[in-house]
């Protein structure tokens, strides 16, 4: 069995057996190939039950000079995850990832907006194109509910629970969720829905997709970048943002408004409160007003 074969069938135990996304298989198994290559520069024949810590320590030096620390974390993130693969399926008894040590890195702090910039990039929106008024309806739910792009996209009419006041949402891994929608935001998808797609040619098999393209089908991932980068050209933003951006933003206005890590988690989607903390970095003086305002020495005299 060659790396190609032991490649695809660890991309098919992703699919099925943990639910990733197409996106998160193709970044494992691109590093995966990207130590085949290695293997195939340097002339070392070795298969994957082969392979020892010796030879995985000479590509992760050869990719620390190609790539920073972020990314060599993420490259031997990956290799612990397929070999702790071929250990489940009886392949190998042990991982040469062990005595791997990944890079210290600070932690990188996400860009955020402030509310004023939100705000100037909707407005910026031209609403008498039909893109318009969808595309005012996608930044206010980016915005408003903390989706993910991959969330957004593929978010349906189905999930809608108006009367409930919830969207259900279908997050990494296939984990769903309930957020929280505003009358605000119900409003603008309502009005996207009953003046614009509903009069779109609705290809087979999107009837039930939210947001769509003028031809009927699923709006992709890149369309959404390109919408907000074109709305940021528009109003001279000097900050470089993305659909990420806009959740970096819910998240931080919701902790500095005074809401409680553990329910931004659950809005978010995050399974480990830690990776929620990061957003209490951003803004120390949320700290400060909650020591003020809930220590009882700070109401000493």
């Amino acid at each position: 069995m060659e790396w190609k074969s032991f490649i695809k069938s660890y991309q098919s135990y992703l699919k099925v057996e943990r639910g990733l996304s197409k996106n998160t298989i193709d970044n494992y198994a691109f590093d995966l190939e990207r130590l085949q290559a290695f293997l195939d520069k340097h002339g070392i024949v070795v298969s994957p039950i082969k392979i020892n810590e010796d030879i995985i320590q000479q590509f992760i030096y050869e990719v620390a000079k190609e790539v920073n620390p972020r990314s060599q974390a993420r490259i031997i993130s990956g290799l612990k995850s397929f070999f702790s693969y071929l250990i489940f399926e009886d392949y190998r008894n042990d991982s040469p990832m062990e005595l791997i040590e990944t890079p210290k890195m600070g932690r990188k702090l996400p860009d955020t907006l402030a509310l004023s910039e939100i705000d100037a990039l909707i407005a910026a929106i031209d609403l008498s194109s039909n893109e318009g008024e969808r595309n005012r309806a996608i930044l206010e739910t980016l915005y408003s509910c903390g989706l993910r792009v991959s969330e957004l996209i593929t978010l349906k009419i189905s999930d809608l629970f108006f009367d409930e006041g919830f969207i259900q949402v279908n997050g990494k891994g296939n984990k769903q969720r309930f957020v929280p929608i505003s009358t605000y935001t119900q409003k603008y998808i309502s009005i996207y829905c009953n003046t614009i797609r509903n009069q779109l040619n609705i290809q087979k098999g999107f009837e039930d997709t939210l947001f769509l393209n003028r031809r009927g089908r699923q709006l992709t991932r890149a369309m959404i970048f390109t919408i907000i980068k074109e709305l940021a050209v528009k109003i001279n933003l000097n900050k470089v943002i993305s659909p990420h951006t806009f959740r970096h933003s819910f998240a931080t206005h919701l902790l500095e408004n005074g809401a409680d890590l553990r329910s931004i988690q659950l809005m978010l989607g995050h399974e480990s409160i830690t990776t929620t903390e990061i957003y209490v970095h951003l803004d120390r003086s949320h700290l400060s007003k909650v020591l003020n305002a809930f220590h009882p020495r700070s109401k000493a005299k």
